[in-house]
């Protein structure tokens, strides 16, 4: 039986990426991102039985439960997986601080993805399933960047949250864990200098971005049967960051 992941931000970088990994390994893809775009597309095209998508908002935080859990995927579709990927950044020195940007990052990054996490687990505990739940964050939270203290702070959140996450359903055997990303060439990470991202990829170990193809994997291997005993932790692919 082929296992259901839900992938937010799916439509590129990691979460295309991530997506191209996991049904080559022969599970079900359920994306979820504001724009479908022509690489996901294609994908869908290629593989029409195991990729998914729905157009949705994630600042839409209040129709969560009858947009994507009634809608599209409710109790009759077993979800084994949850990949919260999808996250907008808020770039910016504090003492510039906008708390309306600030509160619609939030919403795309903490409070949408809790509420996901709510429905998640119940859709799992419904059809009996030791599903395993993964949050991206980022090496930002771990390392100070210029700039990038509301963004860092909002995946900060999401580390607490899974690593609770993990205590509170661990005995069901549901797992929540967190991939700390490093800096990649991404459409999020192109709005930043040309000159600052050679600083960043300097101060890694491997003196090089992050491959997209390395946090995919780790993806997949964090949903799979071979990381059953691994929960509430934080896995760095970060090229060597810290």
């Amino acid at each position: 039986m082929k296992k259901n992941v839900l992938l937010t931000g799916c439509s590129r970088g990691v979460g295309l990426e991530t997506a191209k990994t996991l049904i080559k390994k022969g599970y079900v893809v359920y994306g979820i991102s504001r724009i479908l775009t022509e690489e996901y597309e294609a994908l869908m095209k290629i593989n029409p039985e195991e990729v998914k998508f729905m157009s949705y908002d994630l600042s839409n935080v209040n129709d969560i439960q009858k947009e994507l859990f009634k809608k599209y995927i409710p109790n009759s579709v077993a979800l084994h997986g949850y990949v919260n990927n999808a996250a907008i950044a808020y770039d910016d020195i504090i003492t510039n601080l906008n708390i309306e940007r600030l509160e619609t990052m939030f919403k795309v990054n903490v409070y949408s993805p809790f509420n996901i996490v709510k429905y998640a687990i119940r859709n799992m505990l419904y059809n009996r399933i030791k599903g395993s739940i993964i949050h991206i964050s980022s090496i930002s939270v771990h390392t100070g960047y210029k700039g990038l203290a509301m963004y860092a702070g909002s995946k900060g959140a999401l580390e607490g949250f899974s690593k609770n996450t993990a205590r509170e359903w661990g005995e069901r055997g549901i797992r929540s864990n967190c991939l700390v990303a490093g800096f990649m060439d991404t459409d999020m990470s192109s709005t930043l200098p040309s000159e600052m991202k050679d600083r960043i990829f300097k101060r890694t170990s491997l003196k090089k971005p992050t491959e997209l193809k390395s946090v995919a994997e780790t993806i997949e291997f964090l949903l799979s049967e071979k990381a059953n005993s691994i929960t509430g932790q934080n896995f760095h692919v970060d090229s060597g960051t810290i």
